[in-house]
């Protein structure tokens, strides 16, 4: 069968799965998984590490639809220590990425960036074993941002956005805040807030807690804010940008040339790109509409 045909057929079976799923609580509460550190591998990597047509096998499945912890594990190595049976989530996917905690990355020896899963160019070098051999990733190790997976009934029921930045708090023997915690939103997405080791200690949080949004706009420090006229002159005013989408993120503001950025009040300014704009010198300006 043709592999954009499989494809479909499982997205349909996925998006059939969820909505079979019980609606979000009224309440609000959003249930946390604990991520232990992990790897995924494309198909290429899962061949170099244990053989020619190798394929994954399913140990259990995950809390997101069609995903699966293998019953496969590596080691991963750094230039100070290593790390025996990781274990390997599926299926495979394009590229090959290792999630740790920073108190795995202290004892590898390396620094890896705090990223979203996913985003890993320019992240730290990892060397994975198998038994049939070895690879040597030049890009791939990152310590997970925390974040929030949901669709978009509870993206709605919520009142947040794909990209945005939100507090969450966890009640517990020794509650905690986590703030910008990311917003992920996909019809195969089942609502569930993930956390490393590291931040689940730290709360002491166990798997099957809950906890609930109390700030969808997290700011650290205020941005530089002032109202303007309501319409912006950008073809004689080279300095400043009317920028028109509903989400301003970090990667905007960097691809955003102009000293003054201009939003409408409705605009969701997440915190990474309300911390970038401080960093970069930037001025943030809400349009009167």
């Amino acid at each position: 069968m043709q592999e954009h045909l499989v494809q479909k057929i499982v997205e349909e079976v996925l998006q059939q799965v969820l909505k079979n799923q019980p609606a979000l609580q009224n309440d609000g509460q959003i249930p946390i998984g604990v991520s232990a550190r992990h790897v995924h591998l494309a198909q290429t990597e899962v061949e170099q590490l244990f053989g020619q047509g190798y394929e994954l096998t399913p140990k259990f499945e995950l809390s997101q639809p069609g995903q699966f912890a293998a019953e496969e594990t590596v080691v991963i190595a750094g230039p100070k220590g290593s790390i025996e049976r990781v274990r390997i989530l599926g299926p495979a996917r394009s590229l090959s990425q290792v999630e740790v905690s920073w108190t795995d990355a202290m004892k590898l020896g390396v620094k890896p960036p705090l990223r979203i899963s996913g985003d890993i160019k320019g992240s730290s070098p990892i060397t994975l074993i198998g038994p049939k051999g070895s690879v040597v990733l030049q890009e791939g190790l990152i310590v997970a941002q925390a974040h929030i997976h949901m669709s978009p009934a509870d993206s709605e029921h919520l009142q947040v956005v794909d990209g945005q930045s939100v507090q969450i708090k966890v009640e517990g023997i020794r509650p905690i805040i986590f703030s910008d915690v990311l917003i992920r939103v996909s019809d195969r997405f089942r609502l569930e807030m993930h956390i490393d080791t590291d931040e689940a200690n730290a709360g002491l949080i166990k798997q099957g807690a809950f906890g609930e949004i109390v700030n969808a706009q997290t700011m650290s420090k205020p941005v530089t804010v002032k109202e303007s006229t309501p319409v912006v002159q950008q073809t004689t005013q080279q300095t400043s940008y009317f920028f028109d989408k509903k989400l301003l993120s970090q990667q905007e503001v960097l691809a955003i040339d102009a000293q003054e950025i201009v939003v409408s009040k409705k605009t969701i300014v997440t915190a990474l790109a309300q911390d970038k704009i401080r960093e970069l010198g930037k001025t943030l300006t809400v349009r009167a509409d």
